[in-house]
This record gives C-alpha cells, structure tokens and sequence, in this order.
C-alpha cells in the first residue's frame, strides 16, 4: 500500500490503481516491465465491488470523513473494505461461466467510426429476427477496465435484444485513450456537443442508423458507472438524437472538469453541476451501499432530469427479489401522467450491474434486474412523442 501511495503522489494512477487490483488477489505485483521511459505495471484486475448482502458501514461515513481527502486515501479504504469482503461478482476471483451462445442467425460483429476526435472500434448486435422492419437501437457504454464482449455478457442485453428485437450497439473505450478503459466524462473536451468522445458515440449512432434500419424515435443510450456518467453527457448534448437515458453507478452531467473533481464527486457525491436546457427521460439504478460512486450521484441525476417541472409528487414503491435485494423505485411524472424519470435505489447493493450475470465482470446476480427494466423503459418512450 506504501507503494501503491507513493505512486499516486507521483501522478502514475493507471500504475497504482494496477497494483491495488494485484495486492486485492493476494499476490503482489511483479517486477515492473520497463519500454524506454515508461514503467508497465500488469494491469489485470479484480472488481472492488463490496458483497452485495454486506451490512457493514460505508467505509466513507464517519465525523472525521470529509478531512480524509486525496486519492491515496480513497484506494486505502477501499483495499481495506474489500481484503475484509472478498467479494466475487465475476471480475477475476473465480472463473466466470460462458457468456450466452449467439442465436442462429443473429450477428455480434466489430465495425469503427472516426471523424476529426479520432476513432472508437464498436460491436453491434442484430437480432436473429430481423426482417427488414425498422428496430430500436440502443448504444450501450461499458465500465472502465471493461470491453464490449465483457459488458455484453454481464447485462445480457443481447438476450433481451433477441426477445425484443433490437439492435445493440457496444462503443469501445481503447486503454489509449485512458489507462484503465474509462470514458472521460470528467473532461471538458468530452463533454461538449460536436466534440470530443460525445461526438464520437454520436457518431456510432448515426453511423447505425444509415447502415441499418433503425427506428429514429426510437434510439436510447445507456451505460455502467464511467459508461453511465458518459451517457447521461451524451443524452444531454444530443436531446434530438436519443429518445431516453439508462444510467446505472453513474454521475449527473457535468459533475466534474477535470481529474481531482472526478473523484470528489465520485467519493461524495456531485456538487454543482451543468445546467441541462432539455433533458431527456432518464432511468436510474444505484445501490445504496456503492463504495465507488456515492449513491448521492444516483439522485443528483434524478434531479437533474425531472428538475421542478414535473408538477406531480412522485411516487415510490418498494419490494423484495426473493433470495436477493430489496429496492426502493421513485417515478416522477409530468403533468399528463406521462413517466419522466424513474430511481431504483437498491438497497445493499454496490458497484455492480443489478441482475446481471456473472460471465460479465462488475454484476450482482441479486436483482432487480436492471436489463430488463431499462429496456422497458426505454420502450414506452419515442423521441418527439407528444404528452400524453
């Protein structure tokens, strides 16, 4: 851990953050690779998910908690929490089962994009039912040190696709562009229309969506914790492009500009953020013992969605996954009755995909099953539909 602070000191995040994964699996790093000048760490990973039944304390909460600041720290704690949790949520601990076979039928293949901000690699999913007939396209964001196929897997999105029929579009996050695979919501540069790593998931789309039959009123982005963050930004620069926002374990649009602000939002949740001129509808999932972004960042993107303009007192309505979590959902609805935002707080869940399947990384089989709830969602929202 010594090593692991001194690291982060001297700015080398990737390398602490490398390390931190390695002493969680109970071995110690190896001996660093070294390419010219740079020192190579072996980044291969554990998910620091907490288990999802655990009732111990936040690691974070405390009198003394706003003075511990800095992201040693931050890593100590929760190296702490998780060497006492031992979680296993399939990121690297036990080996994770198969990931759904491919239909007959359906396609699961890798296209690319580029445009002046550069180039994103993407897998899109065509369901074996496909006719011809215009479908909805949904663009999934995964989470940092994951993949599309990882992602994928975890959320089982195709296999809802396939029951839908859908097409399900996965940008991928290349470690050139940041170390650990995450978006970069927290840059300025990224979260601006035309610009940056927004333009470039537009682009996906709109690239779909002339190579495909894609519904354009029906077109959706979703995404997990970094991915999340990412599209709620994206959603928000592009109203006029997607019909509605999943956002699960992520933040609220502009929670952050730069690196130290990303993680004082992540740790305690958003503090002011951009002002958002059109919102889109939004549905979120958060649990509420998230060590990795505050569960206040679930509400603070509820809030930034539904605004003061819904004009009706939301209704919460709460229940039980049998063998699982127990979860607290909030819909806020317009005027007309029509659904803008719902909130699934899930309670002692924490970094991971509610109902997801353990041959993704970041899951908690526990339920709610966050998948099929999005999707649904999604589903009865149409871009330009007038209210009802």
């Amino acid at each position: 851990m010594a090593e692991a602070t001194r690291l982060t000191k001297a700015g080398k995040l990737a390398e602490a953050t490398a390390l931190i994964q390695r002493l969680l699996k109970g071995s110690s790093a190896p001996p660093a690779a070294r390419t010219g000048s740079a020192t190579i760490i072996d980044a291969d990973y554990v998910a620091l998910d907490p288990a999802p039944h655990s009732t111990q304390p936040r690691a974070d909460s405390g009198p003394d908690a706003r003075r511990r600041t800095g992201l040693g720290e931050t890593l100590r704690r929760l190296a702490a929490r998780a060497r006492a949790e031992r979680p296993d949520i399939g990121g690297g601990i036990a080996p994770r089962p198969a990931p759904d076979p491919l239909p007959e039928g359906a396609t699961f293949e890798t296209a690319s994009f580029s445009n002046a901000a550069g180039t994103r690699d993407y897998k899109l999913y065509v369901p074996s039912n496909h006719t011809g007939q215009r479908l909805p396209l949904i663009v999934m964001l995964h989470g940092c040190t994951q993949s599309p196929d990882d992602f994928a897997a975890g959320t089982r999105m195709n296999l809802l696709a396939e029951e839908k029929g859908c097409l399900i579009a996965y940008p991928s996050q290349p470690a050139s562009a940041n170390a650990q695979k995450c978006w970069n919501w927290f840059k300025p540069e990224d979260q601006q229309r035309d610009r940056g790593e927004a333009s470039l998931i537009a682009g996906i789309t709109r690239q779909i969506m002339r190579d495909h039959p894609v519904d354009p009123s029906r077109v959706y982005i979703a995404g997990l914790s970094a991915g999340g963050a990412a599209a709620v930004s994206v959603a928000a620069n592009y109203p006029d492009l997607y019909a509605a926002v999943g956002v699960h374990s992520g933040l609220p649009a502009g929670a952050a500009r730069d690196l130290p602000s990303a993680f004082a939002a992540m740790r305690q949740g958003a503090g002011e953020t951009s002002r958002v001129t059109r919102s889109v509808p939004t549905i979120v999932f958060h649990g509420d013992q998230d060590p990795i972004v505050h569960p206040r960042n679930g509400e603070a993107i509820a809030a930034q969605s539904c605004g003061s303009a819904t004009g009706r007192r939301p209704a919460v309505q709460r229940g039980q996954i049998t063998g699982g979590h127990s979860y607290s959902r909030t819909v806020h609805a317009d005027l007309s009755g029509r659904t803008r935002c719902e909130l699934w707080t899930i309670h002692g869940a924490g970094h991971a995909w509610s109902g997801g399947s353990r041959a993704g990384s970041y899951t908690d089989p526990q339920g709610p099953d966050a998948t099929r709830e999005i999707l649904r969602f999604f589903l009865e929202h149409r871009l330009g539909e007038p209210s009802r």
